[in-house]
C-alpha cells in the first residue's frame, strides 16, 4: 500500500478579459479496487458564480463551474489524499484465447448470446471514438497487433507482448505532438508522447474487435540520484486498460512497458483523452491565452498521519 498527497495546478491568463467561462474538470480521483481517495479539494479562482459536482457518462467524477464576472486570469488547484494497494494481475497464459474475447462481444451485439452486465458494458469500447477513428488506417493497426495476437494466443499474454512492441518500436519525445496530433501520424511517425501511445494501442485493440479504454492519471516519478523531488516536476499519465472474459479490466502501461502498481494513480477513464481531459470547457472573450500546468506526486511517508480530512 502507498500513499500520495497530489497536487494539479492549472493556470490560464488571457490577452483580454473573458466575460464568461463554462468549464467542466476531471480532477477528483476515481474510487476503483485497490484505490481510494482520502480527501480531496478544488479550488478555483476567481470563485465560479456556479459550480455543481456529478458523474459522467463513464462514471468518473466532475465538477462543473461558472464563471460570469470579466476575468484575465483563471487559476485551478485540485488536492487530493490518495491511497493505492498493489494490484494482483492475472496469470496471462491462464486467460482465454484472444478470439475468444473478441468472439464474446461479437456475439452479444448479434443477438446470439445475451451479455452479462460487464460485457455489455465493455462493448462501448470496441468502437471508434474521436480520437481514435478506424477508418483506412484500421487495416494497418489490425497488421500491426497481428505480430503479437497469434492465433489462439492468451489474450493478456498477447497484450503485454504488444505493449513490449510499441515500447520498443516508438520513441518518446514529449515535442513531437499536440493534444491534437492524429494517431495515424503518430504510427506513421513512430514517436510522441504517454498519450500517443495509448491511443495507438487502443486503435490497435478495437482495430482485432477487443474492448479497449483510455485511462488518465498520474505517474510517480524518481528524481535522479542525490537531487530532491521538484514540487510541479510530474506530470499528467496515461495507459490503457482492456477488457478480458472471466476477468475484467487489466491494465497496461505500453509508455514504460508494465502493468500499473502503486506508483500509478487512476483519475479518470473513457473512450480517449476527449473524454476525460482534465479541464476544458467555453469561454467569451479572451483572445489569445497561454496555459501552465504543473503535477506534483509526493509519497507520504508511513511514519505520517492517517488523518483522512482535508487540511484547512
Amino acid at each position: 500500500m502507498a500513499r500520495y498527497d497530489i497536487l494539479h495546478d492549472t493556470t490560464y491568463r488571457y490577452d483580454s478579459a473573458v466575460m464568461l467561462s463554462q468549464q467542466i474538470a476531471h480532477l477528483r480521483p476515481r474510487e476503483r479496487a485497490g484505490q481510494h481517495t482520502c480527501w480531496h479539494r478544488l479550488e478555483i479562482d476567481p470563485a465560479p458564480a456556479d459550480r455543481s459536482e456529478r458523474s459522467d457518462f463513464f462514471g468518473n467524477p466532475v465538477t462543473a463551474f461558472a464563471l460570469h464576472a470579466p476575468h484575465t486570469r483563471l487559476a485551478v488547484r485540485a488536492c487530493s489524499r490518495i491511497r493505492v494497494d498493489a494490484a494482483a494481475w492475472p496469470e496471462p497464459a491462464s486467460s482465454p484465447p484472444w478470439e475468444a474475447a473478441r468472439d464474446r462481444l461479437r456475439d452479444g451485439l448479434s443477438g446470439h448470446a445475451p451479455l452479462q452486465a460487464d460485457a455489455r458494458d465493455a462493448g462501448q469500447y470496441r468502437f471508434a471514438s474521436p480520437f481514435v477513428p478506424l477508418g483506412d488506417e484500421a487495416a494497418g493497426y489490425a497488421d500491426y497487433a497481428l505480430q503479437c495476437f497469434t492465433p489462439g494466443r492468451p489474450v493478456l499474454e498477447a497484450l503485454l507482448a504488444l505493449s513490449a512492441r510499441i515500447h520498443a518500436d516508438f520513441r518518446f519525445d514529449p515535442t513531437a505532438t499536440s493534444v491534437a496530433t492524429p494517431v495515424a501520424e503518430v504510427f506513421a511517425a513512430r514517436h510522441g508522447v504517454c498519450q500517443d501511445f495509448s491511443h495507438l494501442m487502443i486503435a490497435c485493440l478495437r482495430a482485432l474487435g477487443l474492448a479497449a479504454r483510455y485511462v488518465s492519471g498520474y505517474l510517480l516519478t524518481e528524481p535522479p540520484p542525490g537531487q530532491p523531488r521538484l514540487i510541479g516536476a510530474d506530470a499528467s499519465h496515461a495507459w490503457v486498460s482492456l477488457w478480458c472474459p472471466g476477468v475484467g479490466w487489466v491494465d497496461v502501461d505500453p509508455t514504460n512497458d508494465l502493468q500499473p502498481g502503486t506508483g500509478h494513480i487512476t483519475l479518470a477513464w473513457g473512450r480517449d483523452y476527449g473524454d476525460v481531459c482534465p479541464l476544458r470547457g467555453v469561454i467569451l472573450g479572451g483572445g489569445g491565452h497561454a496555459a501552465e500546468v504543473a503535477v506534483t506526486v509526493m509519497p507520504v511517508e508511513a511514519g505520517e498521519t492517517e488523518d483522512e480530512r482535508a487540511p484547512d
